[in-house]
């Protein structure tokens, strides 16, 4: 039986821009099944980014509701919610957003540390999950010292190290080259095999979004499933 992970059901979200009201969800549903790999694409200015955020509860609909495993996130305070992502998610944007002073180790352990793991219960899962990204022989190399995909993968190794259910990708490989992109591509792939992981993707690639298995399309406000 096909388990539910999450739903947005009926979600609405505008903005004020420019002294213009700008709706960019007006209505959105979606529901993703656990182990799935998703791809989200429309135009530019869409509100793919928006969306992926109130996925994430990093933004909150004006109305609607997201539901994690039957739990109403819109109904949870800020801590439950800090909790919530902590516990469940985890995030990769276009930018890796590293800590230039700290090596790929250490970027690894934070959010070990956040939750406040013991040092080497931390240090184990952020070596296991470099060493699954393929960094294991870089762990000890700041991020100044790394190219651009070697970045992305500690970023992705980081966003994996408290093994989340649910994985929000933002424009992974937008700033890679066409090589070191399909690389990740790949990675991806192979970590929602191994790991069972669920995984949703905004992207511009074309080509990545249509060797997803499912692939929806914001456009005017509504998901659709893109229909070959």
């Amino acid at each position: 039986m096909t388990a539910k992970l999450l739903e947005l059901v009926d979600a609405h979200k505008s903005f004020h821009r420019s002294g213009q009201h700008v709706r960019v969800l007006t209505g959105a549903n979606i529901t993703i099944n656990r182990g799935d790999m998703v791809s989200i694409v429309g135009a530019s200015g869409a509100g793919k980014s928006t969306l992926l955020h109130i996925m994430g509860t990093l933004d909150v609909p004006d109305r609607g509701d997201v539901l994690f495993m039957g739990q109403n996130l819109c109904r949870l305070g800020e801590a439950d919610l800090a909790e919530f992502r902590s516990r469940s998610l985890g995030f990769v944007f276009q930018f890796h957003h590293l800590l230039p002073d700290f090596d790929a180790l250490e970027n690894v352990m934070m959010p070990a540390w956040i939750r406040r793991l013991p040092t080497d219960e931390a240090r184990r899962r952020a070596q296991a999950v470099l060493q699954e990204v393929g960094l294991g022989h870089r762990m000890q190399h700041r991020p100044s010292e790394l190219s651009g995909g070697e970045q992305q993968r500690v970023a992705l190794a980081r966003a994996l190290v408290m093994d989340p259910e649910l994985l929000l990708a933002d424009e992974v490989t937008g700033n890679l080259d066409a090589k070191t992109a399909e690389g990740i591509h790949q990675l991806l792939f192979t970590l929602n095999e191994r790991r069972k992981i669920t995984l949703v993707v905004v992207t511009h690639n074309n080509a990545f979004a249509a060797s997803m298995p499912r692939r929806l399309v914001l456009a005017d406000g509504l998901l659709k499933d893109h229909q070959s």
